[in-house]
């Protein structure tokens, strides 16, 4: 490979790939490959402002850049290491002829290649060497209990509660994005690790190198940007469920609180309040006055969000000026139906800024300007009727190409529009989300999933694992989406989620509880009266033990707020995660890297979920140090794992004093 020097960036030029490796930031290097005649330019998700200062040496061997504690060197065949403070940490899995070369050269693989598609693109794989003894993290959201991803292999593509947000944080120290927005997979296998794109124009990804998982956090969040300050008046109870068929239901369970001197935040109105999809707008019949029920709200000190779908029906008064302007996606074959749950619908394109500014122009009007300053934005994957990602394209070009991006753009459209009306606390509540979505005040939540405590542990592995990739906002449904209030093991579900959900970013009840009994307010099928409704679901609604239980946790979590506003600004300032693994503040501590089911609440509180049915004691380890049992006040040193009571009504919590 032919070296050269272009400015700050060093170039390697060998048959037909080029390649481009320049410092991005504190101790970090973006590496792009391709081999079209030039590099695409674009920073995809690598938007910040950041320092692209390092030293290149070149020689007839090698060339190296090295940027701070990293350092990166090329071979002569092209082959990349990479080095923390002059220690291998990671090197291309390369098993072909070159110099530098230490494995079988007949087997011609390429640690980079490229498979031609039509239209100019390919199918980009990149891989690297494996070591058994690393533990990787991060990658969004996956439904699945493994909070250590070292062996799994993930599909690099949004669906409803699978969030990907590809950058992998390592316990060898080091931190990795894959800079684009395709639909792909990541493999972390035992052989090797593997990165694949299935449409894109080049090779492209950021790396970097440091001490501790908090810096190699600071250093991602850099340069892919960071969460505003999350607004102290969201901090305590969101009160949700499916669904609020009317103003008056919303009135009536928020007066319902006040009556009984408990204060919430955030009372949120579901879907089909509206007429057809895409309408954007409140049913009359059933939201006569939607400005008056927002001042009573306001009155109490309630915030009011409201669901809005990316879905629009051939029906919608908007369908056809979106469709004329091309602001919808449309399909590559037959048919432009792209989702088809109550409806005949398309999706609108939130790749395309027209499209952006037209939903918001619209929420604003029949929305915003009734004082509704929350927006839940459902659906945000986009969902389809089938994920079948080459079907479907966007203004920024095919799905397979681009799709990842999606939700975090469609964050951008009201984030955005709500920024420009004067807004100065925006947090907006998604179902998906991309790199960079944090910045767009983007609340994430994993989904609709099953009320089991199998679908328990996997929101405790999602919302440790999209924490570290850079998004420190997250929520589950409390209880779990999709519940039976009937089922003998659910109040105990409850119990234990609410408990866990007091200990995250935001506390927020949320579900459809059946069985789904209750008569629909009228049998048309369009408008806000034929959708059903599931149970009750407030606080008071599972009888008078499990409401002494969660009324416990509630004003635990009142009385937190001053500390959780602390967590948010440490958030805002540096990208650290709301809820962390043990090893993000135990880094030396080689058991907190063993650990798998406790966290700590910011760097003060250790909390060891009950995620398992029955359970009335578990095992907690305490890292060196002074902790005080919440519950009892007695103080243990650490250092040691403990055996401690987890009775129904009580889960273990541990102060660092």
């Amino acid at each position: 490979m032919r070296f050269y020097q272009d400015n700050n960036k060093l170039i390697g030029r060998e048959n037909y790939e080029t390649l481009c490796i320049e410092p991005w930031g504190r101790n970090a290097v973006r590496v792009r490959s391709t081999i079209n005649a030039n590099i695409v330019p674009g920073d995809t998700a690598l938007t910040e402002a950041v320092e692209k200062q390092g030293m290149i040496t070149i020689t007839e061997e090698f060339a190296q850049i090295v940027n701070g504690k990293l350092k990166v060197t090329v071979g002569n065949g092209g082959y990349i290491r990479f080095y923390k403070n002059n220690e291998l940490v990671l090197n291309e899995y390369y098993r072909a002829f070159g110099k530098d070369n230490p494995h079988s050269p007949s087997m011609k693989l390429n640690a980079r290649e490229y498979q031609s598609n039509s239209g100019g693109t390919y199918e980009i794989t990149v891989r690297f060497d494996s070591d058994d003894n690393e533990m990787i993290y991060g990658m969004g959201q996956y439904q699945q209990p493994n909070l250590d991803l070292k062996g799994c292999i993930l599909e690099l593509a949004q669906r409803n509660s699978q969030i990907s947000v590809p950058f992998a944080i390592s316990s060898k120290g080091y931190g990795f994005l894959w800079n684009n927005g395709a639909v792909g997979k990541a493999t972390f296998g035992a052989n090797y690790t593997e990165w694949i794109g299935n449409v894109s124009d080049q090779i492209d990804y950021w790396f970097t190198a440091d001490d501790t998982p908090k810096e190699i956090i600071y250093n991602y969040t850099q340069a892919v940007g960071r969460t505003p300050m999350m607004p102290e008046n969201v901090m305590g109870l969101w009160q949700c469920k499916l669904r609020y068929r009317t103003q008056d239901e919303v009135l009536e369970v928020a007066r319902e609180y006040h009556k009984r001197g408990l204060k919430i935040d955030v009372i949120v109105i579901d879907f089909f309040h509206w007429i057809h999809q895409g309408d954007w707008s409140f049913d009359p019949k059933y939201w006569p006055d939607p400005k008056a029920m927002v001042e009573e709200l306001n009155s109490l000190g309630i915030r009011c969000m409201v669901s809005i779908w990316p879905t629009v029906d051939r029906a919608s008064v908007n369908f056809l000026e979106m469709t004329d302007k091309g602001l919808l996606i449309r399909t590559e074959r037959g048919s432009n139906q792209t989702f088809d749950f109550q409806g005949d619908t398309q999706i609108y394109d939130a790749t395309n800024p027209e499209a952006r500014k037209f939903i918001w122009d619209i929420c604003k009007k029949n929305y915003y300007e009734y004082g509704i300053d929350m927006f839940w934005l459902d659906e945000a994957e986009p969902e389809y009727s089938k994920y079948d990602y080459d079907h479907y394209h966007y203004h920024l070009g095919p799905c397979s190409k681009v799709g990842n991006q999606y939700p975090m753009l469609h964050a951008k459209a009201f984030y955005d529009g709500m920024i420009e009306a004067g807004q100065d606390d925006v947090i907006n509540l998604l179902r998906c989300a991309w790199v960079g979505s944090q910045k767009y005040a983007a609340l994430v939540w994993s989904g609709d999933v099953f009320s089991n405590f199998e679908s328990l542990r996997d929101q405790f592995a999602a919302g440790l694992n999209i924490g570290l990739a850079g998004i420190p906002w997250w929520v589950s449904d409390t209880g779990g989406f999709f519940g039976n209030v009937e089922d003998p093991w659910f109040n105990e579900l409850l119990i234990r989620w609410f408990q866990f959900s007091t200990f995250c970013p935001v506390l927020r009840m949320h579900g459809d509880r059946g069985p789904h009994d209750i008569p629909n307010l009228e049998e048309n099928t369009i408008g806000g009266g034929f959708s059903p409704t599931g149970r009750p679901n407030e606080l008071w609604s599972y009888g008078e033990e499990v409401y002494e239980i969660l009324l416990k946790y509630y004003h635990i979590r009142l009385e937190m707020k001053p500390y959780i506003t602390a967590i948010m600004e440490e958030a805002h300032q540096t990208g650290a995660p709301v809820i962390r693994t043990m090893f993000f503040e135990f880094p030396d501590d080689i058991k907190c890297w063993e650990v798998k089911d406790q966290y700590m609440f910011g760097d003060k509180y250790l909390v060891a979920p009950i995620l398992y049915e029955g359970m009335r004691e578990r095992n907690v380890y305490l890292p060196n140090g002074n902790w005080k049992d919440t519950r009892t006040g007695i103080v243990t040193r650490g250092g040691i794992e403990i055996l401690t009571p987890a009775p129904l009504d009580s889960m273990p919590v541990f102060e660092q004093v």
